[in-house]
């Protein structure tokens, strides 16, 4: 018997006997939007439902948050790692990623949008495993290149993987969570443009591919929400203030993408008469991390506050502890801000006076609602880091299409992350572009659109950032100034730039290290020199598709 068909047996029964009990929890009225609605206006209410949630306070700190939402409910610690069997331990996050399992490179990478630090989809992750992943799609794998006994990457069998060379095939415990993970991600970001569309299309309904569908329905059916779905959910809630529709209600995707379609679905478990005043969001016993900050700095979150017919203003305060360390810009929210489909966002800051860890409590009453909330506020004030300028160093692995940049790691340093500064010149227009990445190595994988690259590094701990690097350059094999026409000959002038050809060369270009342009020459003969300042810089020739780098001393 296959691992997920007696999953689905056992969960089946746990279910039918009342163990998880997973409607039991899901806050009263908070489904009541998707009641009656079918097809595309089913997942478009979802979308509405889901999209207007509380950030968590920042992508470094979301290994602290997976302590809630990613370790064993069995008093061992031990991180629930779904792409690997290793066992580690939290609080440590050593030899783990912070891994976006619906792989952010589809929607370009931007940190810009909520969805790159939504925990319905981060998961932590061994790091190798999660190298291997990329930002492949899903799929059943044909021929392996990587398995380490819970992931497989490789070929995908015949009709999947939409066109990408290889797919990554998760454990069969696993497979309905991420399924179940995608859904929600087609849902609340459906208004997203996709740059990668694998398993996606440009579209507000189904959003998903044919084959997409097939996959993701099948792996939802054969591997239902387990124990530890239904419990991270419920942690995922008290910190994003919205949950995992299909995790709540798995028919849910049935009506949107499967064997319901045409149908209205109506919520099962809401004995709530529709009249009454509910405070949807934020919910009692709910904690608002805002993470760490360093000594004279300071940081916001955003608390949503969601509900329906409310009778009056919420009152709200700081109570206990550490209130003075934090600040909220108003007493009370009136009703015709709270009793909305999208809610509103409370502002608090954190503005620290004092090195350490500090917490208070925020009393939410009033409005018709039962009793009062309390909402914890954590958070920890650090020294200003001090960081080391990394090392970049050369690029591995340069193909046509990909190569790998590299540096070395500064010893001594505590870092969150690393932002990889990447400048591309393409066809004589320069970009630059920002990446984050974990480990001391990145994998650029659009090379082939770029004339030539460079790329410098920096190290980040607390929002700072250290010295850039050293730069380097790369380029595509046989694509040099020095076997073309131009070249740079010797100037006995300091500061000076000589060029030496055969012909004459029209719009060259030079940018500094930044990618910025600096100069456009209309036309450059042999022998012609120019005066530059001291430092590093890029000489475009576009009738060659030549790329120069000369060091000005």
């Amino acid at each position: 018997m296959k691992l997920f068909t007696l999953k689905k047996l056992i969960a089946t029964a746990l279910l039918c006997m009342g163990v998880f009990a997973s409607n039991a929890e899901i806050p009263a009225g908070y489904y009541r939007s998707l009641n009656g609605k079918s097809n595309a206006e089913l997942k478009t209410a979802i979308h509405n439902l889901l999209k207007d949630h509380t950030l968590v306070s920042s992508y470094n700190a979301l290994p602290q948050y997976f302590a809630k939402t990613d370790v064993y409910n069995d008093g061992t610690n031990r991180w629930w790692d779904m792409y690997s069997n290793d066992v580690r331990y939290a609080p440590s996050f050593s030899g783990l990623n912070r891994e976006h399992s619906f792989p952010k490179s589809w929607w370009g990478g931007g940190s810009d949008t909520p969805a790159y630090v939504d925990l319905n989809h981060l998961y932590p992750s061994e790091m190798k495993a999660n190298t291997a992943k990329s930002n492949y799609p899903l799929g059943v794998v044909a021929t392996a290149s990587f398995d380490n006994g819970c992931s497989k990457v490789g070929s995908p069998t015949t009709g999947q993987g939409g066109g990408a060379s290889k797919v990554f095939e998760p454990d069969d415990r696993y497979k309905g969570d991420l399924a179940r993970a995608y859904f929600y991600m087609v849902c609340c970001y459906q208004n997203l443009t996709w740059k990668y569309t694998y398993m996606v299309q440009q579209n507000t309904y189904p959003t998903l591919t044919t084959w997409a569908i097939n996959l993701l329905m099948k792996w939802h059916r054969e591997d239902p929400p387990s124990e530890k779905e239904y419990l991270r959910n419920e942690e995922v809630y008290k910190v994003q203030n919205n949950r995992n529709p299909f995790i709540d209600y798995p028919e849910l995707a049935e009506y949107i993408w499967g064997n319901k379609k045409d149908k209205p679905f109506y919520e099962t478990n809401s004995d709530e008469p529709a009249g009454d005043p509910i405070l949807i969001t934020p919910v009692q016993g709910m904690t608002l991390d805002f993470g760490q900050v360093a000594i004279g700095k300071s940081t916001t979150a955003r608390l949503l506050f969601r509900g329906e017919n409310l009778t009056g203003s919420l009152s709200i305060a700081l109570s206990t502890g550490d209130k003075a360390m934090f600040s909220i810009p108003t007493k009370s929210i009136s009703t015709s801000k709270v009793n909305t489909p999208t809610g509103y966002d409370l502002e608090i800051t954190y503005t620290p006076t004092a090195i350490g860890k500090h917490t208070t409590k925020l009393i939410v009453s009033d409005g018709g609602i039962t009793g009062s909330r309390g909402i914890v506020f954590n958070a920890e004030c650090c020294e200003m880091p001090t960081l080391q300028t990394p090392k970049a160093l050369p690029a591995t692995d340069i193909q046509e299409d990909s190569y790998v940049a590299n540096w070395e790691i500064p010893a001594g340093d505590e870092i969150d992350y690393y932002i990889v500064t990447r400048t591309r010149l393409c066809n004589g227009v320069s970009s630059i572009e920002e990446i984050e990445a974990e480990t001391n190595s990145l994998e650029i994988e659009d090379f082939a659109e770029s004339t030539s690259e460079s790329y410098y590094v920096q190290s980040v701990r607390l929002g700072e950032r250290s010295q850039p690097s050293n730069v380097i350059f790369v380029e595509h094999a046989g694509v040099t100034g020095i076997e073309a026409d131009m070249k740079l000959g010797t100037c006995n002038i300091p500061g000076g730039v000589r060029f030496v050809c055969s012909q004459v060369h029209h719009n060259v270009a030079i940018y500094d290290v930044a990618g910025r342009q600096i100069m456009t020459l209309p036309q450059v003969e042999n022998d012609d020199e120019i005066m530059l300042p001291y430092g590093v810089y890029l000489i475009s020739v576009p009738s060659q598709r030549q790329l120069l780098k000369v060091i000005v001393k």
